[in-house]
């Protein structure tokens, strides 16, 4: 057993081993977090959480017990590999006590041909149902909504939760963003960390890239050379077509939201400030209140701590005002 208070990086006898060891257990702060739906991607992301040694604590519910108990033993057997995880499951909305963080993955995936907003009266029913008895057992849980259509559910959370805003979120276009960045490198072949970019509005098809202030390098993008206007509207969309084609190609998209989650996670157990359009709670943002989508928002410990209101032209404006009167059709 290594005394980790009286460790010191001078004595010869510790093993550069042990060091690391002792480094990566100190990077993991305490903490619980629950995937709830388990289905491919609540369980690709419970994975992927395993893997980024992000959570000391893993509770995967589901009312599917047996598959759930499966996706547990799965999981146990990558442990030897990883940081040691406590890992449960649980068809129980009590079991959930003590949870920091709720994952939300229940519902009906988009299937070939469906837009994300066909999925909103299955889905809020299920929301209706859940969320309720996870804020009674669970009460000052940051809840992270990744099921589609993500920006309606979330605004539906913070109707039957009220005064949570912040706490309550939504993956939002944080993945439509990775996915602009990466299609834009594609063409330019630059490294898409590289790229900052935002894609913002609504997770769904009247989302809208922010082209005034998407930089390369420190150049605008639209002045990077190489870049044209065609490049940048052909990478758009690409981004927009992307979760059609994996649907058609496989069935259901999981890797990538699996990703963009555990990064959100990342943001708040290491308080890093982390900016990433996330879907809010609109509350007078720009003139605009009664629906949640996607802003630039700081990422901390209590969920989201700021929201950023980058400056936007006429045209971002008009196709901000789009996104609004398209989400609120369905609230």
């Amino acid at each position: 057993m290594i005394n980790y208070k009286q460790l010191n990086t001078k004595d010869t006898s510790v093993s550069r081993y042990q060091l690391k060891k002792c480094n990566d257990i100190m990077k993991i702060k305490m903490n619980k977090i629950a995937i709830v739906g388990c289905g491919d991607v609540g369980s690709t992301t419970a994975f992927s959480l395993l893997m980024s040694n992000v959570v000391s604590e893993l509770v995967l519910f589901d009312i599917n017990k047996e598959k759930v108990m499966g996706e547990k033993l799965d999981m146990e057997h990558a442990l030897p590999f990883l940081n040691n995880v406590k890992i449960s499951a649980t068809d129980k909305i009590e079991d959930l006590k003590g949870v920091d963080i709720i994952i939300y993955a229940a519902g009906f995936a988009q299937k070939p041909g469906e837009s994300r907003l066909d999925l909103t009266s299955k889905n809020l029913k299920i929301v209706d149902e859940l969320i309720p008895q996870i804020n009674m057992v669970v009460p000052n849980a940051i809840i992270l909504m990744i099921t589609n259509p993500v920006d309606v559910l979330t605004q539906r959370v913070f109707q039957l939760i009220p005064g949570a805003a912040g706490r309550v979120f939504g993956s939002g276009t944080t993945l439509d963003t990775a996915r602009f960045k990466y299609h834009i490198a594609e063409k330019i072949n630059v490294d898409p960390k590289s790229i900052h970019a935002y894609i913002l509005g609504e997770h769904g098809e009247s989302a809208f890239p922010v082209y005034e202030n998407s930089l390369v390098g420190g150049q605008k993008l639209l002045d990077f050379p190489g870049v044209t206007q065609e490049i940048v509207d052909q990478a758009f969309k690409d981004t927009r077509q992307a979760a059609a084609k994996i649907i058609v190609c496989k069935g259901s998209t999981y890797y990538g939201i699996a990703v963009a989650a555990t990064e959100i996670v990342k943001a708040i157990v290491g308080n890093t400030q982390t900016i990433l359009p996330v879907s809010i709670p609109m509350l007078d943002y720009y003139g605009f209140s009664g629906v949640s989508l996607s802003l630039p928002c700081v990422i901390g410990k209590n969920g989201v701590e700021r929201v950023i209101m980058p400056e936007l032209s006429s045209r971002e404006t008009e196709d901000l005002r789009r996104s609004v009167g398209a989400l609120k059709k369905y609230i």
